[in-house]
């Protein structure tokens, strides 16, 4: 499975559970989550795409980094198998 399709089904998942799942587009800033998963009451995650068992590049772990020291949930995803226990550590976060 290629990083595209387990992309498309992160999109599919969130937009069925009411979310919104729009590409994260930064310029002048690398290394940053590939989508934002934006669920109801406010429950926001950063997500890093990656094809079946790829590694996020060093930039990529320090971004990560240093949005989880804001206080931001962020997740690496590999797997299809995983958007269920993201998408409900997302809803979960500000209860």
């Amino acid at each position: 499975m290629r990083e595209k399709q387990v992309e498309q089904k992160l999109v599919k998942a969130v937009k069925a559970a009411g979310g919104i799942c729009p590409k994260l587009v930064c310029p002048g800033m690398d290394g940053m989550p590939d989508r934002l998963a934006l669920l109801g009451d406010g429950h926001i995650g950063f997500i890093e795409v990656k094809a079946p068992g790829k590694e996020p590049r060093p930039l990529q772990v320090k971004r990560h980094r240093q949005l989880h020291e804001l206080g931001f949930l962020v997740f690496v995803l590999d797997d299809p198998e995983q958007i269920p226990g993201i998408l409900e550590a997302i809803r979960k976060e500000k209860e």
